[in-house]
């Protein structure tokens, strides 16, 4: 395909857009965007695969790989058994009931394994570029780099602060004990 021959360095910049803003951003939004996400994703991974296989690169080797598919893998299961749970009709009350906690626990741990996914590419595309002499280490690219990954955590932060806060939407049904009901 013409599109992974021509421009390879300006193709293989798809794969951070893309999975950053797949894992990272939209991560945990609706479901029908959240299958968008998984697309985003298998195309940012296949975009970095066939680039380094043009380029007679290894793939697969880093940490920073090993995370990713283990994120694409997890996030593609989560997905896959959250429609059959929760969309797909005729599943019971009682399941759905009981699998809401492993549910909610998997795509928090999946939103944490695609951060540190995130931070370890940054650091291995600034330690790659620095190696090679293309910046060096207090570089404008070098700073640009560290800043998107402390960008990249505080927007965690943030994601984790309105997940764990205690603030209700308008309409939720509380319990005689103030928490949240949630309808299954």
């Amino acid at each position: 395909m013409a599109l992974f021959s021509d421009h390879r360095n300006q193709i293989f910049n798809v794969h951070p857009v893309v999975l950053l803003i797949g894992l990272v951003v939209l991560n945990g939004e609706d479901f029908s965007l959240l299958f968008l996400v998984f697309l985003l994703n298998v195309i940012g991974v296949v975009v970095v695969w066939k680039n380094r296989i043009e380029r007679g690169k290894e793939n697969f080797y880093s940490l920073h790989s090993w995370l990713g598919l283990l994120s694409l893998f997890l996030f593609g299961i989560q997905w896959t058994l959250g429609f059959l749970t929760f969309y797909y009709p005729g599943g019971s009350r009682n399941g759905r009931a009981s699998l809401l906690a492993w549910h909610g626990y998997l795509g928090h741990y999946i939103y944490g394994l695609s951060v540190i996914t995130c931070v370890t590419g940054f650091l291995g595309r600034a330690t790659s570029l620095q190696t090679h002499g293309t910046i060096s280490r207090y570089s404008t690219e070098a700073i640009l780099i560290n800043s998107m990954g402390v960008l990249t955590l505080v927007l965690a932060g943030f994601v984790i602060l309105g997940v764990q806060s205690p603030v209700y939407r308008n309409g939720d049904k509380l319990d005689s004990t103030g928490k949240p009901v949630f309808d299954l």
